[in-house]
């Protein structure tokens, strides 16, 4: 199933690039891919967080709201004079508090995850807008942009470590216990407590690592401007809960994969900019995606719903074979 994810995906991309090839091949212009993966970074970035949270079968819908709080404390802190590096270290702490504390009620609480996600997602995004009035936040220091490199170095070091970020995510979940962890406390925590695993602390622990990525998307995409705005972050939780859908991570847990997952990302982040090129409204991109999203979740499911019957069917077999 979970290959089978992926070939479609990677079809789908490919359709995508003919049809832009044949109708508006100014799209593979460089400095349009450039733009277009640097300004897809962030998704990717706060996605392989939410792998680990829909993996323990849960849903964070605050990351938008963090990403944007996260991008103001990151130019503040950067013109307090802190050094840009300790800046980030910072922001990936301030949001690792963040997911810690959402964390916390869901696993040690219990309260579900869709309700503490949105009671933050509305917090943050309203004490933000309260504390700022919506004014950006100016005046940053020269050493803050691009990190105080070159436009082209900086696009180079963001898109390198997001590459070395992914591959370690991959390999983790597929070699490293820590890893499997996640698949087990979200397939059956029973079964995983019966195996020296505590699925709430895998619970917290992916909510805490989700908040710590969101900080770093966020100081990745906030060296990128002169300004940072308050609003920043609007939508991103869609975003990246599509790609994380639609690349194979199954709703109810335990199922996914990275892979799958960053061809989720592509897929959905080419869909925008393509339309734009083909003179097609805009508007059409949440359409689209929801689209996209629900022809995924009917696919897991009719899959998932075969799959047991063919399970109770062989039960049934057995019975009757022993009768």
């Amino acid at each position: 199933m979970r290959r089978g994810r992926e070939v479609a995906l990677a079809l789908a991309i490919l359709a995508v690039a003919a049809v832009m090839a044949l109708g508006a091949p100014g799209f593979f212009r460089f400095e349009n891919q450039r733009d277009l993966v640097m300004a897809n970074m962030p998704v990717a970035i706060v996605a392989l967080g939410m792998t680990l949270v829909i993996l323990t079968g849960q849903i964070d819908i605050s990351v938008g709201s963090q990403f944007a709080v996260l991008s103001v404390a990151a130019g503040v802190l950067a013109k307090s004079g802190l050094p840009t590096p300790a800046a980030a270290v910072a922001t990936c702490l301030a949001g690792a508090l963040a997911g810690a504390l959402n964390g916390a009620l869901v696993a040690y609480a219990r309260i579900p995850s869709i309700v503490v996600t949105l009671a933050t997602m509305v917090a943050l995004r309203d004490g933000l807008r309260w504390v700022t009035q919506g004014a950006w936040v100016q005046d940053l220091p020269p050493g803050f942009q691009w990190f105080g490199q070159s436009q082209a170095s900086s696009e180079a070091l963001t898109f390198g470590a997001v590459v070395l970020l992914v591959a370690a995510f991959a390999w983790g979940l597929g070699n490293l216990a820590a890893g499997r962890a996640f698949y087990a406390a979200g397939s059956n925590p029973e079964a995983a407590r019966l195996a020296g695993i505590d699925p709430a602390r895998v619970v917290f622990a992916a909510f805490t690592i989700t908040g710590a990525l969101t900080g770093l998307a966020a100081f990745a995409n906030a060296v990128r401007f002169s300004q940072i705005p308050s609003n920043a972050g609007l939508g991103l939780e869609l975003q990246v809960i599509a790609a994380v859908i639609v690349g194979g991570v199954a709703v109810t847990g335990g199922q996914g994969s990275v892979a799958g997952v960053l061809e989720g990302v592509i897929l959905l982040g080419m869909i925008g900019p393509a339309l734009i090129f083909l003179n097609i409204s805009a508007y059409w991109e949440r359409a689209i995606q929801g689209a996209i999203i629900l022809a995924a979740v009917a696919l897991d499911h009719g899959k998932a719903t075969r799959a047991l019957r063919r399970a109770d069917a062989a039960a049934l077999e057995n019975h009757a074979q022993r009768a």
